[in-house]
């Protein structure tokens, strides 16, 4: 029988190590697991060391399914607006903290589900967002790609937060 902590510890692992290999050594990024998601909750799975890595990741691995699940998203979502309220106690205008979750089944490969909001932000340049400062976006309106579209997408947001 697996360990279901065990499971998702690795997957952690798995996730973090992708992520330093393919963002890394372009942006200096490295990512370690949130052991405050054990000890209360709405923390994402692995905090970034640059604060503004614009995400806040939760990682599932199950044995078998075809679609996320409505509850990890929900999870998700509350820990990225978790997240955004604890870092905007200490600096007011911090940016909002996106949900990224990254998920996957055996014999499948990993899927990254994040909001649309993320696809319209790296699509304007330099943070010229063209919507008021105080849009609200719905994250029910999300988006599903394989992990070459991700890292595509997260380098876009990751070069406009340095190019600023």
């Amino acid at each position: 029988m697996v360990n279901g902590r065990q499971k998702g510890a690795a997957a952690e692992r798995e996730i973090s190590k992708l992520l330093a290999d393919e963002l890394g050594e372009e942006f200096g990024l490295s990512f370690k697991r949130d052991l405050e998601q054990y000890r209360e909750g709405e923390h994402g799975d692995l905090v970034c060391n640059d604060p503004s890595f614009p995400f806040v990741l939760e990682i599932k691995r199950f044995k078998s399914g075809c679609a996320a699940q409505p509850k990890w998203w929900d999870q998700c979502c509350a820990a990225a607006r978790a997240e955004t309220e604890r870092r905007r106690v200490l600096r007011p205008d911090a940016p909002e903290k996106l949900p990224l979750l990254v998920y996957k089944y055996n014999h499948q490969q990993w899927k990254w589900r994040m909001p649309v909001q993320a696809v319209m932000l790296a699509g304007w340049p330099h943070n010229a967002h063209g919507y008021p400062e105080d849009a609200v976006f719905d994250w029910g309106y999300a988006v599903e790609m394989d992990t070459r579209t991700a890292m595509m997408l997260i380098r876009e947001l990751m070069t406009d937060a340095t190019d600023v």
